[in-house]
């Protein structure tokens, strides 16, 4: 009877073991976010200010596309211009990752953080003394939360140093330790010789572990740095950082900080992974055939909530579970092809006045539905384009030059440009008289006139357009920001962050000043090919490379 136990107890094991070790499907996950979202709905009936029950909580369902009623956000919206207004606009007079994680979360419902209740609070993140003051949670906050919604940077007139993002990088890259993480207040000058408030970082006895790397600080600097992977020194970082966490990890995929293991360390990584693109299943982050994602779920209990630790009671950890369902959220994005966690062009749109509308349908834009399904044209063999022309001549959005022939390789001139924009967006064509060189009866006058009305193209001079003259690339990507920015992404790139992307490439300075931020949004958004050498900004396009342009800006657009 003893062995026939003990048999059935090595049965158990065993396959308690192996459905830990099956990976996790993407339907699995949606399922687990679902589940998550419905407990966080229920619980968090009321967000208000705050690192529990309110700006966590509303990142997580606003990314996680679970339905939740205008009216919770527009309440919660409501709750944050009280409490700005209350605090005269200082949220704190030292912690400023409360302006950051504020910020956060209103990028994450639509809502454009440079005016709550007429206060900018992107202003703050401008100082950069006071920002680093708390440790570096301080800068890697303020990346994360000035590029949500790709802010510029914002100018602190009360600051001693002005703050840069090149700053703030910087100050991350200075923190590395020797070991490849991060740590709070580890890293160059700032660890043993700071100043300690303990009512903000809580109990000091610990500091020594400052000196070995943390995963949740870790995890959160992988997070700030992502989207400046082109940088040689950063992508050196991360690499040290990675390979690091990759040895720290357990073998039950998870990670201890401050001698505890728990959820929220291994979900920060997660989220890590995912900001970078990096699977959640990557070999290098799978210990024992188990991956971060299996870790996260031994947390979970059946009612969708998370425990802090395990072992630690049966009852649920509201702040756990808060960061256990927006590392969820990252994964589902993840492997649904959307836009990360952090990276809000596709963010949800409410408002008193939107009734639940988009952007892009505020703006009058309507994708054209498919009408020439299966047209192809006999000239496109081997061309990289291929699959955008067809798609966007399946719309009719654009036209062979014959009915068999495309004619990849010629150029395009403004007016036909102009067209294409107007046909994709789906914009209503009329006619403004607004340049002297097109007359209300020419061809593209109609076009012309819808994408002059809608602040899509600016004229060669006040009055003049130019209509034959060839489209180059500065000029394309100009107007394919302005409609992106009609489509509900957003556009706004500063000199400093625009420099940021362009700096990569070799002749970046030969940009024109008024392209050098929509040329990094495109190239920051898949519009153009970041792998080039150059920008070649004066290169008149051909009709492949415009084709290209259109349908990749619709489809980060999520609009086909």
């Amino acid at each position: 009877m003893r062995k026939v136990l003990m048999f059935v107890m090595v049965m158990c094991m065993l396959i308690t073991n192996a459905s830990m070790s099956v990976a996790v499907s993407k339907q699995t996950v949606s399922e687990y976010v679902n589940e998550t979202a419905k407990y966080v709905y229920q619980t968090v009936k009321e967000p208000r200010v705050g690192s529990i029950g309110g700006e966590w909580a509303v990142l997580g369902l606003a990314r996680s596309g679970y339905p939740v009623p205008d009216k919770y956000y527009n309440d919660y919206y409501k709750r944050v211009e009280e409490y700005v207004k209350d605090l005269n606009g200082e949220l704190h007079d030292k912690k400023y990752t409360e302006y950051s994680r504020l910020i956060v979360a209103l990028s994450s419902i639509g809502k454009d953080a440079r005016n709550v209740a007429g206060y900018d609070l992107t202003t703050a993140l401008g100082d950069y003394d006071k920002t680093i003051w708390q440790g570096l949670n301080g800068p890697i906050w303020a990346l994360i939360a000035l590029d949500s919604r790709n802010y510029p940077m914002p100018i602190n007139k009360k600051a001693k140093t002005q703050a840069t993002r090149e700053m703030y990088i910087q100050r991350i890259l200075d923190c590395q330790l020797p070991d490849g993480g991060w740590s709070l207040f580890g890293g160059t000058k700032v660890g043993k010789n700071k100043p300690v408030d303990k009512d903000i970082v809580g109990d000091t006895s610990k500091f020594d572990m400052n000196d070995v790397a943390d995963p949740d600080i870790t995890g959160m600097a992988l997070q700030a740095l992502a989207k400046y992977q082109h940088m040689p020194a950063v992508k050196k970082a991360t690499e040290e950082a990675l390979n690091c966490m990759a040895k720290k990890q357990d073998g039950e995929s998870g990670f201890s900080s401050w001698g505890t293991t728990n959820c929220e360390s291994a979900v920060q990584v997660l989220v890590a992974l995912c900001e970078l693109g990096i699977p959640f299943d990557d070999p290098r982050f799978t210990k024992n055939g188990k991956t971060l994602v299996d870790n996260i779920l031994l947390f979970r209990n059946p009612d969708g909530g998370f425990l802090h630790v395990i072992g630690g009671g049966n009852g649920n950890n509201q702040m756990t579970t808060e960061q256990g369902f927006y590392g969820l959220v990252a994964v589902d994005r993840a492997l649904s092809g959307k836009n990360s966690l952090y990276r809000m062009s596709d963010a949800i749109t409410v408002g008193e006045t939107d009734k639940g509308t988009s952007v892009s349908e505020q703006n009058g834009v309507k994708v054209p539905a498919v009408t020439k399904k299966g047209v192809t044209f006999k000239d496109l063999q081997g061309v990289k384009s291929k699959t955008a022309i067809e798609e966007l001549a399946a719309r009719e959005i654009l036209n062979g030059m014959t009915s068999d022939n495309f004619a990849p390789t010629e150029n395009m001139s403004r007016e036909q440009f102009a067209t294409v924009v107007v046909r994709a967006l789906g914009l209503k064509e009329e006619t403004t008289g607004k340049f002297k060189d097109v007359s209300a009866d020419h061809w593209s006058a109609k076009y012309i006139g819808a994408a002059a009305s809608k602040g899509i193209i600016a004229g060669t001079s006040d009055d003049t357009f130019t209509p034959s003259g060839t489209i180059t690339k500065e000029q394309a990507a100009a107007m394919v920001a302005r409609a992106a920015k009609l489509c509900g992404m957003n556009t706004d790139y500063d000199i400093a962050a625009a420099r940021d992307v362009l700096a990569g490439f070799d002749d970046y300075v030969t940009v024109s000043g008024y392209a050098q931020g929509p040329l990094a949004f495109c190239y920051n958004n898949n519009i153009l090919d970041s792998s080039e050498q150059k920008v070649e900004p004066q290169k008149k396009l051909k009709r492949e490379e415009i084709a290209s342009m259109v349908y990749n800006m619709l489809k980060e657009a999520k609009l086909i």
